[in-house]
């Protein structure tokens, strides 16, 4: 038995270098790109962002691309895109982060949310249990990096006639079966912000094949690209031109698009590395109990990208029913930097329940519904029992302090009977991101 650092033993990491996970990466391309854009005043222009939009494009695999402020405002600039309307029902996992599907709420729309499997990603088998004549679309969230099932998603989609959308915001340049996430369904969006694994300031962009979906996203939230020069072959969207058709101001910001340009051209290389040292660190866990990796076998030709948040999966049966944030303090405590927990399940939060956006005596989600979709969550409970808990972003390959941090969650493992008697908190849930002490 050894002492656990929590009760005074000695703690297995110390002093990790920072840069194992710093990030983005910048260099002096990057802020050389950046002061282009501060001396020259180009902030608010479009001249560097087109230049990305096509670089993007070119990258992705796909004719279009529109960049946005954000993920969130290009996640509903695709939304607005497929004509997503008051009455229409868009299907989305019920664990992600709220940006996937929250603002369908805006176009009268009612999210009808599916369950998660064993990787956290979204259960094809579960998909067709939300399926009406009301359903639109599906929202597949390729969360925390991991690939979602896109074989069985596009056969239910198609067998149906659904649009399928990407939030690839978690997961920008990975691979499912050797094609690139985000251009499996008709649209899809993505993050760009400064956490995610493609980090660029605070920036959103969406990719497309379809010259109309290209131009409604681009009409949405571009007011001075709502123009003849830009929307050629949606008439109906001529009597519009020069206001946004969304009613908002969604144009990127040039510095952040100056630092995506360069960011850009070494993203599928940075996240070799990434891949190279998260599959090493878990290659070290392997088999111990307790401790499941979220990862995909990359011989069959999907990745995960730049790993972006990586996550396990907890089980406390196998450790004697130890909870996981009393593991997690554990690990903690040995310098190993994890936490339980990922984000809240969208259907336990009372906006999609009770929030009445558009003030009319009915809670938004059923406003415009023949039926109460908030019934459905009662089935959503196999999704709030799936127990998470963060591990080490490792941004490069560094064999000996990957294998300390790995050896701080072996010790905990090893040596958690310690543990079980101080463990007060016996419940499984976890916490989530952005939790606070009024949740």
């Amino acid at each position: 038995m050894e002492k656990l650092a929590l009760f005074g033993g000695e703690r297995t990491v110390k002093d990790a270098p920072m840069e194992l996970f710093s990030w983005p990466i910048i260099t002096e391309e990057d802020e050389a790109a950046a002061l282009d854009v501060i001396r020259n005043n180009k902030f608010s222009g479009y001249d560097i962002t087109q230049k990305f939009e096509e670089e993007f494009a070119a990258w992705q695999g796909r004719k279009y691309a529109v960049a946005y402020c954000n993920g969130t405002a290009a996640l509903t600039a695709s939304m607005f895109a497929i004509g997503l309307s008051m009455g229409d029902e868009i299907i989305c996992t019920t664990k992600t982060y709220w940006a996937s599907v929250s603002q369908s709420l805006t176009f009268g729309a009612t999210p009808v949310f599916c369950n998660i499997d064993e990787h956290l990603s979204m259960d094809p088998d579960d998909i067709e249990r939300c399926i009406t004549p009301k359903t639109k679309a599906i929202m597949v969230v390729h969360y925390l990096a991991y690939p979602c099932d896109m074989d069985r998603i596009m056969e239910i989609a198609n067998r149906h006639n659904l649009i399928v959308m990407e939030d690839v915001s978690h997961a920008q340049g990975g691979l499912y079966k050797g094609k690139k996430l985000g251009t499996f369904g008709q649209i899809a969006a993505m993050s760009l912000m400064s956490t995610k694994s493609f980090a660029a300031g605070e920036l959103g962009i969406v990719v497309c094949d379809d010259k109309k979906l290209f131009e409604r996203v681009t009409a949405f939230g571009h007011y001075d690209r709502n123009t003849s020069k830009y929307i050629t072959e949606s008439e109906d969207l001529f009597p519009f031109f020069s206001i946004p058709l969304g009613g908002i101001k969604g144009r990127a910001n040039q510095l952040c698009t100056a630092m995506a340009r360069v960011q850009l051209k070494y993203y599928d290389e940075r996240c070799a590395e990434i891949r190279r040292a998260m599959n090493y660190f878990w290659d070290l866990l392997d088999g111990l109990p307790g401790i499941r990796a979220i990862r995909v076998d990359e011989s069959t030709g999907s990745n995960m990208a730049g790993w972006y948040m990586p996550h396990g999966i907890y089980k406390a049966e196998e450790l004697g029913g130890l909870s996981v944030r009393r593991f997690c303090e554990a690990v903690s405590a040995e310098g190993g930097m994890i936490w339980d927990g990922a984000n809240r399940c969208l259907h336990t939060h009372p906006l999609f329940h009770d929030y009445d956006y558009f003030g009319v005596g009915k809670p938004t989600r059923i406003a415009f519904s023949n039926r109460d979709a908030r019934e459905d969550d009662k089935l959503l409970d196999r999704s709030t029992e799936i127990t998470c808990f963060s591990v080490p972003w490792f941004k490069h390959y560094d064999k000996e302090w990957i294998e300390r941090f790995a050896a701080s969650i072996r010790k905990v493992i090893e040596n958690y009977d310690q543990l079980l008697e101080g463990d007060a908190k016996k419940a499984q849930g976890g916490r989530w991101y952005g939790q606070t002490n009024e949740d």
